[in-house]
């Protein structure tokens, strides 16, 4: 009986700390809720590996939060709809997505770099690949998703000169004729550090002299797109929530430009710019960029400059290439009609909103799609793991835009 008892205890002590983990408080307006704290649980155990093995010696953070990626890769599989092929573009992996019904005119044509941080994820894993597949599919279009060589082993520029030049040698007439598809109906998109990486092509394509095509749309998924200030409200108010923390994207950040910790230590305290770039705060003021609903009693405080030899070290902390919101009204008026998705419970909402803003002010035609019940990432889960319903949502709406403005 004792031995029973004993048992007994352990199991409830055991289910009650496992309760305790999996749980966090969710907002409200999250549907599928136990759903999401298990798939955040999961990410949470991961980091929490990643950081003991860093701590250990034994890996890099970011070597162990990429056996995600590992786990999540699918090889490229063709079917009734679609042929998929792994191939390279000027020496960079892609994944091609040809759509195989017949059509009378040209095709469409789209670039899609995924998430991941700039440190993780591919274009064979599963959500980007389920992704890509229904939107070839979908549009009838020739889709280009980008593998790009990735953080810690490379750093800005890298990341986006690799999407830079894939998209500029699928522009060439003579590639696009070779796929069938319509010089005038090409697009960029991304998602979250792609997101990032499809608004910096798209502003460089407008001044680069060997580009004949122009893009028809960009498409931006939760885009990251300033680093000067990282105490934004939305970064105030989700730093803990789902798959994005605060500190997360602080790691990503500071990891895109260098291994240096000084760098992620100064960002962390959000002291970070140098004071010579301390004039660029007025792209990223949010008191005057975000609607009264998102400012929501948050005082605005200007970000403090840092030293002066972080910005020495790292002049990427304020290259638009990689923070496109810190590129002026003469540029951001010549882009394309632009789709921006923002989450309300997510760290980058107010990147994203304060974009929207810049361009409606420049005359570009923006579609700003808000999900009150949603938080980053989460198109990841429209396919295994988590299969949110969300998910799915958000990315019909997204093929929808394409469909109409594409």
């Amino acid at each position: 009986v004792v031995d029973m008892g004993t048992k007994s205890l352990w199991l409830i002590v055991t289910a009650a700390l496992l309760a305790y983990y999996i749980y966090i408080p969710m907002p409200e307006s999250i549907e599928e809720r136990w759903k999401v704290m298990l798939i955040s649980a999961g990410f949470r155990t991961v980091g929490h590996l990643a950081g003991l093995a860093e701590w250990l010696g034994l890996m890099h953070y970011m070597e162990v939060l990429m056996l995600i990626t590992v786990s999540e890769r699918v090889p490229p599989t063709s079917d009734e709809n679609v042929t998929v092929l792994d191939t390279e573009f000027v020496s960079v992996p892609v994944r091609l997505y040809l759509p195989r019904k017949q059509s009378d005119g040209l095709k469409r044509g789209l670039v899609y770099f995924h998430g991941g941080g700039w440190c993780v994820g591919e274009a064979g894993m599963k959500s980007s690949d389920h992704l890509s597949r229904q939107t070839s599919n979908n549009l009838n279009a020739v889709v280009v998703s980008v593998t790009y060589r990735l953080a810690p082993k490379y750093h800005f520029p890298v990341q986006f000169e690799d999407v830079y030049s894939v998209t500029k040698f699928f522009l060439q007439h003579s590639v696009l004729s070779q796929y069938g598809v319509d010089p005038a109906r090409v697009a960029v998109a991304g998602d979250s550090a792609g997101g990032n990486l499809a608004a910096a092509v798209a502003q460089q394509l407008l001044d680069d002299p060997e580009v004949q095509t122009k893009l028809r749309a960009q498409a931006l998924i939760y885009p990251a797109l300033q680093t000067l200030d990282l105490n934004l409200p939305s970064y105030q108010e989700n730093k803990d929530k789902p798959i994005l923390s605060r500190a997360l994207m602080v790691r990503f950040w500071s990891e895109y430009f260098t291994t240096d910790t000084a760098l992620r230590e100064a960002m962390a305290s959000n002291r970070h710019v140098p004071p010579d770039a301390s004039h660029l705060f007025r792209f990223v003021n949010w008191s005057t960029l975000l609607p009264e609903e998102l400012r929501r009693g948050h005082v605005y405080r200007s970000p403090v400059p840092g030293s002066p030899s972080l910005g020495e070290k790292y002049p990427g902390l304020v290259d638009v290439r990689a923070a496109p919101l810190l590129a002026g009204d003469a540029v951001l008026r010549r882009l394309p009609r632009t789709y921006v998705l923002t989450c309300e419970h997510d760290v980058l909402r107010d990147d994203g909103v304060m974009y929207v803003q810049r361009l409606r002010a420049a005359g570009v035609p923006v579609t700003h799609e808000h999900a009150r019940d949603a938080f980053h990432g989460a198109l990841m889960f429209v396919s295994s793991p988590g299969d949110l319903a969300l998910a799915h949502r958000l990315s019909r709406q997204y093929i929808q835009w394409l469909s109409d403005n594409l």
